[in-house]
């Protein structure tokens, strides 16, 4: 039993190393597209009380282009980890779709879900990834479309010229405030759903 908590112990420690990553800044302007002039210290998520923190050095010698492909990492992962807690958390209230009454929450879902079920999640899935990106670069930003040039304003702005919500009508400091907010829900949806696997696994 000991030997099975160390490496529980282990697996943890390990994923919250890995997941450190998470905590680089995001991107805001391109400032720079050589390593050695890049500052993203000064960079959105580069915030008190940690500032710019890259424990693993993944931006040590990236330049503006790669700093900002790891910012949009940073931001799906948050956005799949904020959609993962809700989720759980849904699934573990007792909520549940018509037919699937008897299908547990947590991890024992797994085993549970019949084939076909895997299938429709799966065809979603993959619907959802085709949709959820820039169309004007589309696909998946190899740009092999005619549509013409991105009104993107950053990597993970998929209003793709059609839903707005009042977006442009925001100052840049709101924009800012704003995309500050997602990052950091992100973060925390992150390390929540983390802790909440863990939990359930020990």
């Amino acid at each position: 039993l000991s030997k099975i908590s160390t490496m529980m112990k282990l697996a943890v420690l390990a994923a919250l190393a890995g997941s450190a990553a998470a905590f680089a800044p995001s991107p805001v302007a391109q400032t720079s597209t050589t390593a050695l002039n890049a500052d993203f210290s000064k960079e959105l998520g580069a915030q008190m009380p940690l500032g710019l923190w890259d424990p693993l050095g993944m931006v040590a010698d990236a330049d503006q282009d790669e700093f900002d492909r790891l910012r949009w990492v940073e931001l799906k992962h948050g956005r799949v980890a904020m959609l993962a807690v809700t989720g759980y958390l849904v699934t573990y209230a007792g909520v549940r779709f018509p037919g699937a009454e008897d299908i547990p929450s947590g991890f024992a879902a797994l085993d549970a879900i019949p084939g076909m079920v895997w299938a429709q999640m799966i065809a979603t899935w993959t619907m959802m990834e085709a949709a959820n990106q820039d169309q004007y670069a589309a696909p998946w930003g190899t740009n092999q479309n005619a549509l013409g040039d991105s009104p993107a304003e950053f990597k993970g702005d998929f209003r793709n010229g059609f839903i707005d919500f009042g977006w442009d009508k925001f100052s840049d400091e709101t924009k800012m405030r704003k995309r500050a907010i997602e990052l950091n829900n992100g973060r925390a949806a992150q390390m929540g759903i983390l802790g909440l696997m863990v939990h359930e696994k020990l």
